[in-house]
C-alpha cells in the first residue's frame, strides 16, 4: 500500500494552490481545470503517487453528503510532512523564509517512514495547516 493522496480544507484553493506551488515547489494538478469550473478542486503533486487534494470549507456540507461522515472539516490533523533532498530542503526553506514565513520549528534527527532524517522543519500554509519538511540525506 501507499498513501494516494491527503486532503486539506483551504479557505480559498487558489490563494493555496498559488502558495503550495510558488512558495513550496510542488507542480500543480488541474489547477488550470479548477479555475475553469471543470474540477471540483485543485491538487498538488508530492511524488509520483501522490497529491494533497486543496477542498474549500465551503465544499463541507457536499463532502459530508458524500461520505456520509457528519462535521468532517475541523476534525484535527496535526501535520503532514513531504520528504525532499537536501538542495530542495534548502531551497525550500529560503523561499518561505523570503516570503515571511516562519521556519524556526527546526528538529533534529526525527524519525519519518525511511527511519530517521538528520534535520527537519515546520511551517504554515495560508489557513494554518502544518507542514513538515525534512530530508532523508546523510552527506
Amino acid at each position: 500500500m501507499e498513501l494516494d493522496h491527503v486532503v486539506l480544507w483551504v479557505a480559498d484553493p487558489i490563494a493555496s494552490l498559488d502558495f503550495y506551488v510558488d512558495l513550496v515547489g510542488l507542480a500543480p494538478v488541474r489547477g488550470d481545470e479548477y479555475r475553469k469550473g471543470d474540477a471540483p478542486f485543485p491538487s498538488v503533486r508530492v511524488a509520483e503517487g501522490s497529491i494533497i487534494d486543496l477542498t474549500a470549507l465551503s465544499d463541507v456540507p457536499g463532502v459530508n453528503e458524500m461520505t456520509k461522515v457528519d462535521n468532517s472539516a475541523g476534525h484535527p490533523v496535526n501535520h503532514l510532512c513531504i520528504a525532499m533532498s537536501r538542495n530542495e530542503y534548502n531551497d525550500l526553506a529560503d523561499r518561505l523564509e523570503a516570503h515571511g514565513v516562519d521556519t524556526s520549528a527546526r528538529r533534529i534527527e526525527t524519525y519519518g517512514a525511511r527511519a530517521l532524517a538528520p534535520e527537519a522543519f515546520y511551517f504554515s500554509d495560508p489557513d494554518g495547516n502544518v507542514i513538515e519538511a525534512r530530508h532523508y540525506d546523510r552527506s
